[in-house]
């Protein structure tokens, strides 16, 4: 009897897709928002977290763009929560990311590395929202596939753009 071959790499097109997924899932949360309050925005939050970042795998890498100070690094789950929609006593400077009316998304990857089960991309992500302002981002991602066969984000890195 053959031993089932397990193949946990990475392919392009489902960091890809998952990067998409990123950018809906964040639309979806304004939109939650604006349906029904915090407490709604808060539940697809947390499906958001719980089905797209490596929180049950360990620490996350995580650097919201509009994050400093000592709350400039969320490596835990409270602290994305929190970056995404605010009203967390702990960290109080945080008005909720998805909260702001997002409506349109892209990405524009400058390069992605695979290897194995690690995926790893840098570029720009455009985010439109409700008056149509388009808002670009710098934007890392580093993507592990799990034992399920899922990406997971272990690594999120946003910032605006160098200006002079």
């Amino acid at each position: 009897m053959a031993s089932p071959v397990v193949n946990n790499n990475i392919t392009e097109a489902e960091v890809k897709t998952a990067q998409q997924a990123w950018g809906q899932a964040l639309i979806d949360i304004s939109a939650a928002y604006t349906a029904g309050g915090q407490a709604q925005a808060e539940k697809v939050a947390r499906q958001v977290l719980d089905a797209a970042y490596g929180y049950n795998l360990g620490a996350v890498l995580f650097k919201p763009t509009l994050a400093n100070g000592n709350q400039t690094f969320r490596t835990n789950y409270d602290g994305a929560l929190s970056y995404f929609i605010g009203n967390n006593a702990e960290y109080a400077n945080d008005s909720g990311f998805a909260l702001k009316g997002w409506q349109g998304y892209d990405f524009s990857n400058a390069s992605v590395y695979i290897n194995g089960d690690l995926a790893l991309t840098m570029g720009h992500v455009m985010l439109t929202d409700k008056s149509g302002n388009v808002t670009t981002v710098d934007k890392t991602w580093g993507f592990k596939k799990d034992e399920q066969g899922a990406l997971r984000i272990v690594l999120h890195h946003s910032s605006l753009p160098y200006s002079q």
